[in-house]
């Protein structure tokens, strides 16, 4: 019986691409499938190893999706295309095989041709020597090309994580960007990425945002607050007003209503829009002003409405 071990890796990563291993091992046995194993069991070096082994002496391939393609398609459609993928290759090259052994529970050949012939198995990558080598040439081949990322992309440490959400990773992400190699689906890039759209068409870049935004820091100055920023922006997100009173820091998203019967400025901040404002608070404090870092953030929402030359502004603390 001929097996072609299918696995994949880079299903949980914030960055870079999911790529399916595809292996036919020789008929012939050879040392060294003795030392094959689930590529996360082994060290970088038995893994380099083994892969130049596997490589020489196997049928291989590898089925690759973009961090873009995988946003587009949602992860599950992302591991079958790229299952796809890997198949078609060992297929081009007219090597025959009997069975087909995918690791975990999802058979991503189903209502395919190829679905009689498949079956999955639980950690097969530990069981199966065909799957393992799958794993490792997977493994492997990302690795390499998350490493080769360090020179286009210098500040984000690819070459130590490999694209997975690591404190320093993270870090890196709110304080330089997003890079075409995160995917934008994945939290907390999904949020971060959102931002950038939402940031686009504020209408406070219009002349009647900017007097909505003048009438509501009268309004503060007016009843105590000292303005330290207007119109903040980063490439992630836009915070209309920071001031501050006491020892607390407010940070006010202002919202131009026609009327009061439009709403309020708490009724016009949606729970997203307030996971927004408070992401916006924690990297203004974090990375943009830290001076204020012992000061308690307090957010705030407010609305103008009536006519500007006499607005009616309404000042809502949110936290």
């Amino acid at each position: 019986m001929t097996i072609l071990g299918i696995d994949e890796v880079g299903r949980g990563p914030l960055a870079g691409p999911l790529v399916v291993g595809a292996v036919i091992l020789p008929n012939t046995k050879r040392k060294w499938f003795a030392e094959l194993n689930d590529s996360k069991k082994l060290t970088a070096k038995k893994r380099e190893a083994l892969n130049q082994l596997i490589l020489a002496e196997a049928v291989t391939s590898l089925g690759w999706v973009s961090a873009a393609e995988l946003d587009q398609l949602g992860i599950s459609q992302a591991l079958r295309l790229a299952t796809h993928r890997a198949v078609k290759s060992v297929q081009s090259l007219h090597t025959q095989f009997s069975q087909i052994i995918i690791d975990g529970t999802i058979n991503f050949l189903s209502h395919t041709p190829l679905e009689p012939f498949s079956s999955t198995l639980v950690k097969a990558d530990a069981k199966i020597q065909a799957v393992s080598a799958a794993s490792i040439i997977a493994k492997v081949a990302r690795d390499h090309y998350m490493i080769d990322l360090k020179d286009k992309y210098p500040n984000y440490g690819f070459e130590k994580h490999v694209g997975y959400g690591t404190k320093s990773h993270v870090d890196a992400i709110y304080k330089y960007g997003l890079t075409d190699e995160h995917r934008k689906s994945f939290e907390p890039c999904k949020s971060l990425s959102g931002f950038q759209t939402i940031a686009k068409p504020r209408k406070n870049t219009t002349n009647i945002g900017r007097q909505a935004e003048q009438a509501v820091a009268d309004y503060l100055e007016r009843h105590d607050h000292t303005i330290i920023e207007r119109n903040h922006k980063t490439f992630f997100y836009e915070i209309d007003i920071i001031s501050t009173k006491a020892n607390y820091i407010y940070f006010t998203e202002v919202k131009y209503r026609k009327s009061s019967i439009h709403g309020n400025g708490l009724e016009a901040i949606t729970p997203t829009k307030l996971q927004q404002m408070h992401f916006a608070a924690e990297s203004y404090l974090k990375y943009q002003n830290t001076r204020f870092k012992a000061y308690q953030p307090l957010l705030a929402a407010a609305a103008v409405s009536r006519d500007l030359s006499d607005p009616l502004v309404t000042w809502t603390p949110l936290s």
